[in-house]
């Protein structure tokens, strides 16, 4: 018989207490960034808060990897160097990154992962990134279930899939609007955040055929209900993403998934096991609408090209949608009533779509009760207007508090024999370990087994939780030596844990295979003399730098290239009925920039350039 699956749950955490916080609440695995060279500028972390989160997640089996996913320059080689060596030392699991440039190192023997800044779509890049030695890859947020299948026949190594959050509208690794508009790299962690903001969309004459909507601006992914056949197509890494997100977000997204993902394990124990070890208790019921959304969507995971009107962007709004609560059924300056089964709390906020089609926010000052609310100023709510609940204050106030613990089970036998006394503990991550210490003891005078019992349930302030235990009820022995007993017992089971603990090491390089293209174009991201190097050992004979190392952007330079389509969205494919609802040449514009729009129909992918 097939050894299980183990299925990971990989949360993310600005900081070291958001990383605690996702392993709490049943996260397998967190990624988050260290000092610099991270994908998001604005989630570093310093070595001593990774250790501290390496350090808890450890106790549970649980990983830590650090994302170094950016592109590295010439003369910050060194640097990175370094910082991998002070990751490995710390305990860091695995790297997470984008720039090939790490493989030509001197590096420790760290596990290192294919970012999905890598643009994985194809068999072929699998096998390639496989042969490098990267130990998990990360698919491209575009796939389709049977791509993903594809790609898990052609390779090995885990797969690892996004599950969850924001979605960029361009392949990942290939958007350079930020770069070339603003001079702020997404490849280098500065994203400008250009896909979230309005646009006019015009014809080639500059009419005007849609007004100030966030054309490029997605939903939110939401795949919580397809688990079990992204298993089946052979992904065991489900991705959270929101490495800029507060703890709140974290905590509610994270024991939602695990939930989730514990329903389909126990369905199919044969084929499915954690990742981690640990149970996890909640003072909460998860609810992922009541988080920051856009709005969901599945994306592209059940087809390649979808129809006309497929809802994947969020183009009146790129602010959170929240949950919905239901219709306002009348509306009185600033009081109205919503037609909802929902308990409203003074300090929630609600949005909806105001009389003249604009998304609008209020806050409740007191709730009524009856779905009726006093808000804060006079709002504009059309009879009939869908009402959303994008702060929920009780909820909020709940994730504000400890809201999850996490523990270990351990069986205990406790023995009195030849004026020793041993105690035996094994946890459920097998760990074994044995304590005994000399003692005289006597006879009981009346039964003492569920004394010892409590006494060796006293594991507060360690993860442990005692499951079952074998005690002498017959023997009297004095509460201060069962305690010395239990507690150094517990201290060589974490000794124990520490020294058996499996660690990834970094695969070996096959040099001999090639790379599936010998020629790399700008939007290929290589930004470097180890990078190049890689590439040239792999075969590639033409290597077109990096935008970010010099090659200047010209009229044919992507700006974007997505799956997503702004005609498909609008609900005029050129393949579809409805092609002539919009005229064949388009652009988009902000301010006094123009982006053209140019559909690909033969691949069914859409490019911006200017």
């Amino acid at each position: 018989m097939l050894k299980p699956v183990d299925i990971e749950l990989l949360a993310p955490a600005r900081d070291a207490d958001i990383a605690i916080a996702a392993i709490d609440h049943g996260a397998d695995a967190v990624y988050m960034g260290a000092s610099h060279h991270g994908a998001r500028a604005d989630a570093a972390n310093t070595l001593d808060d990774v250790r501290r989160a390496c350090d808890y997640a450890h106790q549970f089996g649980a990983r830590i990897y650090a994302t170094v996913n950016t592109l590295v320059y010439d003369n910050e080689l060194a640097e990175v160097e370094r910082l991998v060596h002070d990751l490995y030392h710390i305990g860091v699991d695995a790297l997470i990154v984008q720039d090939m440039a790490l493989l030509r190192m001197d590096l420790p023997p760290i596990a290192l992962h294919a970012s999905t800044q890598c643009d994985l779509r194809t068999p072929d890049k699998a096998r390639f990134l496989e042969a490098l030695g990267f130990s998990q890859l990360v698919m491209a947020r575009e796939l389709t279930l049977d791509e993903i299948a594809d790609i898990r026949r052609a390779t090995s190594m885990p797969l690892e899939a996004f599950v969850h959050g924001a979605l960029c509208v361009s392949y990942s690794g290939r958007c350079a609007i930020s770069q070339v508009l603003k001079g702020r790299s997404a490849n280098r962690g500065e994203c400008a955040q250009l896909c979230r903001l309005p646009y006019d969309l015009v014809d080639g004459k500059g009419h005007v055929l849609v007004e100030g909507k966030h054309l490029l601006s997605l939903r939110d992914m939401a795949r919580h209900d397809r688990l079990e056949q992204m298993m089946a197509a052979g992904i065991s890494s489900f991705k959270i993403e929101g490495r800029l997100k507060d703890i709140g977000y974290v905590k509610n997204v994270v024991a939602y998934y695990r939930r989730a993902i514990d329903k389909v394990i126990d369905r199919q124990p044969d084929r499915y096991r954690r990742a981690s070890h640990g149970s996890v208790q909640l003072t909460f019921d998860p609810a992922i609408e009541k988080s920051f959304n856009r709005g969901f969507t599945h994306y592209f995971l059940d087809e390649r090209r979808p129809k006309d009107g497929t809802a994947m962007a969020s183009i009146d709004t790129p602010k959170s949608q929240g949950e919905y609560l239901g219709r306002a059924l009348r509306c009185n300056g600033n009081t109205f009533t919503i037609d909802t089964r929902a308990t409203l709390a003074n300090g929630d906020g609600l949005s909806y779509t105001d009389s003249r089609g604009q998304f609008s926010g209020a806050r409740v000052n007191r709730a009524l009760g009856g779905g009726t609310v006093l808000l804060r100023e006079r709002a504009d709510v059309p009879r009939g207007a869908r009402i959303y609940r994008t702060a929920d204050k009780a909820f909020a106030d709940l994730l504000a508090k400890p809201s999850a613990t996490r523990t270990i089970a351990v069986d205990a036998q406790l023995r009195y024999t030849g004026g020793l006394l041993t105690l035996s503990l094994v946890d459920e991550r097998g760990n074994r370990v044995t304590h005994t210490l000399p003692c005289d003891l006597q006879p009981a005078a009346k039964p003492q087994g569920d004394r010892q019992r409590a006494e060796l349930a006293k594991l507060g302030g360690t993860i442990y939780r005692l499951n079952d235990a074998q005690v002498p009820g017959d023997t009297f022995i004095p509460a201060s030596l069962m305690s010395q007993l239990r507690r150094e017992a517990i201290d060589l089971l974490d000794r124990a844990h520490r020294i058996t603990r499996h660690v990834d090491k970094r695969r070996p390089e096959d040099k001999a295979f090639p790379c599936p293209a010998s020629t790399l174009e700008p939007a290929d991201n290589v930004a470097n003399r180890l990078a190049q190097a890689v590439y040239r050992d792999h075969g590639v004979t033409s290597i077109a730098p990096a935008l970010e190392a010099g090659t200047p952007p010209d009229a044919s330079t992507p700006l974007m290239h997505t799956r997503y389509c702004i005609r498909r969205q609008l609900g005029a494919c050129l393949q579809g009925k409805n092609a002539s609802a919009l005229p064949r040449d388009l652009y988009l514009k902000t301010g006094t920039t123009l982006l053209k729009i140019t559909c690909h129909c033969s691949t069914c992918e859409m490019t911006l350039t200017r």
